[in-house]
């Protein structure tokens, strides 16, 4: 076997996918705080889970942020780092085998990377992300975890929260709805409904990232758009893609294994450093 190991390393999970003749094996991921450990851990749980011996990989490529605590090769397989911008390009583009796309990375923060036969560029990117989330979730509702905000948010009702373009005005203008949000959180009453808060904590956070990948997808030419990362997996936010897609236009584009996009492109990307081997 001739397996190429991509691994994205986080600030708290650690993704690993396999690469065997661009088949895609096993994505995994695991949570840990010490990187080293994750990092570890991760390529332990993908070896024994498809019970391979060291032999059978060629190479291994690490990026992210937490990369930068390897300084040796692993288990003296030949290791490289990888740069994460690229990893996260090449990785959008392979999931959706598209030619050109803006590749959004949604992660703690976010990213946009614009990706095409030329290579990757980032173009940019916005402090609004899980990381905002959990943040404001934790401020407003006195919730610290992902999936209660989510179930919570389950049942909310955006009128109680957001001010749209019907609330102040009784014209229609062009090219926007009645139901378009006007002011994030402009309608906010002592009547709104955890559930609603949760759900306009949702809308703000993704709205932001949609229409900064509309801007992006202007500027850039292309109107197709790549959603990857973490917050991929949030119910909701297929509704709000869904609507700043009819407004303009632009396609979003959510692959099956979008959380583990940047480990995939770390594995088809040439290593910027090569790792010494590591002492006996």
């Amino acid at each position: 076997m001739s397996i190429v190991v991509g691994i994205d390393v986080g600030g708290s999970t650690t993704k690993i996918v396999g690469l065997e003749n661009d088949r895609l094996i096993s994505p995994m991921l695991v949570k840990a705080n010490d990187p080293i450990a994750s990092i570890y851990g991760a390529f332990g749980k993908f070896m024994s889970a498809n019970k391979l011996d060291l032999e059978d990989i060629q190479h291994i490529k690490v990026t992210g942020v937490g990369s930068s605590h390897i300084s040796e090769s692993l288990y003296g397989i030949p290791t490289g780092k990888v740069d994460e911008f690229n990893a996260i390009g090449k990785g959008g583009l392979f999931l959706t085998s598209l030619n050109r796309a803006i590749i959004v990375s949604m992660g703690t923060g976010t990213a946009y990377i614009i990706s095409d036969e030329n290579g990757e560029r980032h173009i940019g990117g916005t402090g609004i992300g899980g990381g905002t989330l959990l943040g404001l979730s934790n401020k407003m509702l006195n919730i610290r975890h992902f999936d209660d905000l989510i179930e919570l948010a389950q049942n909310g009702n955006l009128a109680n929260v957001d001010l749209n373009i019907g609330d102040i005005t009784r014209d229609r203008l062009e090219n926007l709805p009645p139901e378009i949000t006007a002011s994030n959180f402009g309608k906010i009453s002592d009547l709104a409904s955890k559930a609603d808060i949760a759900l306009g904590i949702i809308n703000l956070v993704f709205q932001t990232i949609g229409m900064f990948a509309v801007f992006a997808s202007r500027i850039h030419g292309t109107n197709d758009v790549v959603l990857t990362g973490n917050l991929t997996t949030v119910p909701q936010a297929n509704v709000i893609f869904d609507t700043i897609h009819r407004l303009y236009q632009v396609n979003f584009h959510t692959p099956k294994n979008a959380e583990y996009a940047t480990a995939v492109g770390a594995a088809l990307s040439p290593a910027k450093e090569v790792l010494s081997v590591e002492s006996k």
